[in-house]
């Protein structure tokens, strides 16, 4: 089955959703992210998928006590990502509760300190970030267009030891619209045994079944669930 991975994005402490990641286009669901993650938790959510939007937008992590709080108060699997760019930030990460670690901009600026990452923590703590917009990356908290093609881009970091990757098309996320499909069977066509993670776009439980049948192994939602588009009883047969 799917594996199921809510979203709370932060940002000034908050938990928000951005559209198509136009920090403008900004909607704050709760002021406090830590409730919310127990309301998954509650519902037998096991993952968490927790992004640090200040933290991208400035290049370094900003709400490490927001994921410590977390982290520490729940029994959520958390992979975070959002601003980091060094060693530090890294170590910011998994001290503060991070099972994971999402890179993507430092993956397309700094290839040599993101694959020394993988050396040093392991396949299983590092997953790529591959956010595209018209089948190219964007980085930078998605305000930096890339010309690097996404397929392509994902290939040459499964050579790398890459395992995990979470794939956005930007032009989905918060729309929802549904998901990117065409696109996340491309992946898998070429590259099967990577665990890719979809993201953006998903709003009803139909999509999650698209995604399962097409063999996509996980989903994060974000605001089809803030939404009330897919409600957490209903996640409970994919759980």
């Amino acid at each position: 089955m799917i594996e199921i991975i809510p979203a709370i994005d932060i940002l000034e402490g908050k938990c928000v959703r951005l559209s198509q990641g136009d920090y403008n286009q900004k909607i704050v669901y709760n002021d406090d992210p830590l409730e919310v993650a127990k309301q998954f938790e509650d519902y037998g959510i096991h993952r968490l998928h927790l992004v640090d939007l200040d933290g991208a937008k400035q290049g370094r992590v900003i709400n490490y006590s927001i994921l410590n709080k977390v982290a520490s108060r729940t029994s959520l699997v958390i992979d975070f990502g959002g601003g980091i760019k060094s060693d530090t930030d890294l170590e910011i990460a998994f001290d503060n509760g991070a099972s994971m670690v999402t890179g993507s901009s430092v993956a397309v600026k700094e290839p040599a300190l993101f694959e020394s990452w993988i050396s040093k923590f392991g396949a299983s703590h590092i997953i790529l970030g591959a956010d595209c917009l018209h089948q190219k990356i964007a980085v930078a908290g998605w305000t930096e267009a890339t010309e690097e093609e996404v397929i392509p881009f994902i290939h040459k970091w499964r050579a790398k030891g890459i395992k995990k990757v979470i794939c956005t098309d930007i032009s989905k996320d918060g729309m929802l619209n549904g998901p990117a499909m065409e696109l996340y069977k491309n992946i898998l066509q070429t590259q099967w045994d990577i665990h890719l993670i979809a993201s953006g776009g998903v709003s009803c439980l139909e999509d999650l079944v698209a995604l399962h049948e097409a063999g996509v192994p996980g989903v994060i939602i974000g605001k089809a669930l803030y939404e009330g588009k897919i409600r957490l009883k209903d996640l409970i047969s994919f759980l």
